[in-house]
């Protein structure tokens, strides 16, 4: 476990500081990790790194007018300056900085360029996240190992199935069933609308293609409440599109507005913030974990949690951070990590490529507020078979759009006329952005600083991630046959972008502490539990044995609860 100079084992006494289980982060997984455990009644210790926030009492923004903002929402230069990570990241601006940390905050080595973006409080980064939640196919779980370039998943979707309708009733999700085999249906609310536009390319692409599918968005957006969103004290979606300044409706999902308040009506639920995990205890005569060691945000005083099960939930960086830092006698390369794969084969979605193009005619039309759903195409690459020069596949996100009456960056923005002209409607616009598989690599790295450390004393995380031709040729398809499927639906002035952005900027990465079937290639199995510690779990993107193309969150949600309820049902019968 390494120095334990000022340790405060005994903060209030031993018991005191034992619960029946801890769950390291309060964000999408750690939230419904807190949920499962405490309907079960476990008394269950949620450890936050960053600061506490409540539903509402904690949106400083959610109501705040455009001209409220000292900036009208831009960041001043100073700040983008010294934030050149954070201020890249998709929200960010001024009404949703207080739910991002600052670059300084938490450094970390690059030894390729990844960019790590982070949000530290409670609900972490559920309060900022896209909020798509398509389910996986049946193929994402075979096709890896099938075409080989990943190993064999320990599980199938018929083993998680049930677990996403669990979540998806819980959570909230609208969405229309659409009986598609590379997007599966799931338990939906009813959808956000296409515009007018919308339905006609959905109409144009389904007469031009008989593989391609343009439907409603999956989304965590409350359209129509049922009874459990209401006996959460959530309301519906007002389509604002002001979600991560925080909802004061709960309109869409986050574990602030939902898991964690839910939890706390139990009774079982103790949530602990300023509490930056240092390592996984481990005993070398139980032969298990038996807790946490924290270092106070604030303080910088050690404290020690003890329990009878542990739930990984930091986000798949810090996940592997910890998990790489809770040495022992019996685990010295970082914990669990007997066969040297812990913070290997890390890995991202591949979110380069877009396309656009403007729509002829719809001047009478127009849309109804401001919403907060894209449309999706789900994927049609490489699903019976590997018929491409790339592996894996992408789905998209797509929409139709009204610019505003005045375009032309080189006329006067001053004066009646132009703010006659900003009142009227001007054309239609219509968009398309990728999001890609990427292939597990082990050459993709997270290890820790052998010299450097944070302020807490802990190491710095060194991120050794980047793209291979695998992704520039998925690249390549993804624009060439956007750029001609709009063409055959009779879109003009069509352009192609490749944003070069670095990897980690997608919020979606994945792996380091993969599950699989074989100790010697994977660390955890089917049920998310470490191959040799069957007392401790990790369910968040950390676990992830590939990417998919899909969002991942949803995953995350349901493998979760899948995992939580496992594990309160094996500490019944003693097996934990």
């Amino acid at each position: 476990m390494g120095d334990t100079t000022n340790v405060n084992i005994n903060a209030g006494g031993v018991g005191k500081n034992t619960f029946d289980a801890i769950v390291i982060g309060s964000g999408i997984s750690g939230g419904w990790a807190a949920k499962e455990l405490c309907d079960h009644g476990l008394k269950t210790l949620v450890l936050e790194r960053g600061r506490m926030v409540v539903h509402n009492k904690d949106y400083p923004t959610a109501t705040m007018n455009p001209w409220d903002f000292p900036h009208r929402g831009e960041m001043p230069k100073k700040f983008v300056d010294e934030n050149p990570l954070i201020t890249e990241a998709a929200g960010f601006d001024e009404s949703t900085s207080h739910f991002f940390i600052k670059d300084k905050d938490h450094p970390y080595v690059q030894e390729k360029p990844f960019e790590w973006i982070r949000g530290y409080q409670v609900g972490g980064k559920s309060l900022i996240w896209g909020r798509a939640c398509p389910r996986w196919s049946k193929y994402e779980f075979i096709n890896p190992a099938k075409y080989g370039y990943g190993i064999e998943w320990p599980i199938s979707y018929d083993d998680v199935a049930p677990w996403y309708s669990h979540v998806e009733t819980f959570a909230g999700i609208c969405g229309n069933r659409d009986g598609l085999e590379a997007m599966p249906d799931g338990e939906y609310l009813p959808p956000f609308d296409f515009n007018c536009p919308e339905k006609d390319l959905r109409d144009k692409i389904s007469a031009h293609y008989k593989d391609r599918f343009m439907i409603q968005g999956r989304w965590a957006q409350l359209t129509q409440p049922k009874d459990i969103h209401i006996q959460q004290g959530r309301a519906k979606c007002q389509a604002r599109d002001e979600c991560m300044r925080g909802c004061p409706f709960g309109g869409y999902f986050s574990s602030v507005s939902s898991t964690l308040p839910w939890a706390e009506k139990t009774g079982n639920l103790t949530i602990r913030p300023f509490s930056v995990v240092h390592s996984i205890i481990y005993d070398e005569k139980k032969n298990k974990a038996v807790g946490v060691r924290i270092i106070d945000t604030n303080t910088h005083q050690a404290t020690e949690y003890f329990s009878k099960i542990i739930f990984v939930n930091g986000s798949a960086l810090n996940s592997n951070l910890i998990l790489l830092n809770s040495t022992s006698n019996r685990f010295p390369n970082g914990f669990g990590n007997d066969n040297g794969l812990l913070g290997k084969y890390a890995c991202f979605q591949n979110y380069r490529g877009s396309v656009g193009g403007s729509i002829e005619g719809y001047e009478d039309k127009y849309f109804y507020g401001r919403r907060t759903a894209e449309c999706m195409m789900a994927n049609f690459r490489n699903i019976h078979k590997n018929d491409m020069d790339f592996v894996g596949g992408y789905m998209a996100f797509m929409g139709c759009y009204r610019e505003r009456g005045i375009n032309d960056p080189s006329a006067d923005q001053i004066g009646a006329a132009y703010k006659d002209a900003m009142s009227e409607a001007g054309p239609w616009g219509v968009y398309i952005y990728m999001q890609g598989e990427t292939v597990p690599k082990e050459t993709n790295t997270l290890t820790l600083s052998k010299d450097k450390k944070d302020q807490w004393g802990i190491p710095l995380l060194v991120t050794n991630v980047g793209y291979d031709d695998n992704d520039e040729k998925l690249l390549k398809d993804f624009l060439i046959q956007s750029s001609e499927m709009f063409d055959q639906c009779g879109i003009k002035n069509i352009t192609q972008h490749d944003n070069h952005w670095a990897p980690g900027r997608d919020i979606h990465e994945m792996g380091g502490c993969r599950m699989g079937k074989d100790p010697k290639t994977s660390l955890l199995n089917g049920w998310n539990q470490f191959h040799n510690c069957k007392n401790v779990f990790v369910t968040d993107g950390a676990c992830m044995t590939s990417t998919a193309n899909q969002s991942p969150s949803i995953f995350y949600m349901a493998l979760t609860a899948r995992a939580a309820n496992y594990a309160v049902s094996e500490l019944k019968k003693g097996n934990l």
